[in-house]
């Protein structure tokens, strides 16, 4: 039997733009948000204020504990986290635009819960525009984050 790398799919059914319905979900996995995820965000983002890594800090100004930067809750929204990506491996043409709002802090050992769900189809001549509705809950039920993707799909190839 032989190999063919292309074969080789953690999804084997690729989907086109046509493919997705309004209110489809693609829940990502959850993540706890330890103080190695905090280091690994400082190192990589440069950002040193306190608020996010100086828990004498955070008691002193009355804060629960340390806050994880925004940027550090958004990408807990990654649709390569999850299965999506892996759909559309032969359609996806570009990820065109994101938008986050912050509802409440998250703080150091908080568990996120991500979803991502089908709100926007919009047909073109042979691509179409998928929005993404995105949101965290934290292990409380307390939605974090709300926010959109929108990425550009082919259409299903004729033939």
């Amino acid at each position: 039997m032989s190999f063919d790398p292309r074969a080789h799919r953690l999804v084997p059914a690729q989907r086109w733009f046509e493919d997705f319905a309004l209110g489809e979900r693609f829940p990502l996995p959850s993540r706890t948000m330890t103080s190695g995820l905090f280091a690994a965000f400082q190192a990589a983002s440069g950002d040193n204020h306190p608020v996010h890594y100086d828990a004498e800090y955070c008691r002193a100004h009355g804060l629960p504990g340390m806050l994880a930067h925004g940027y550090q809750v958004a990408i807990q929204t990654c649709a390569g986290a999850g299965l999506f990506q892996h759909m559309v491996e032969e359609s996806l043409k570009g990820f065109l635009e994101q938008s986050t709002r912050f509802l409440h802090p998250v703080i150091l050992g908080d568990t996120l819960y991500p979803v991502l769900v089908v709100d926007e189809l919009v047909p073109q001549r042979s691509t179409g525009i998928l929005g993404l509705a995105a949101s965290i809950h934290n292990q409380r039920g307390v939605q974090v984050l709300e926010g959109r993707h929108r990425y550009l799909l082919r259409k299903r190839p004729a033939g």
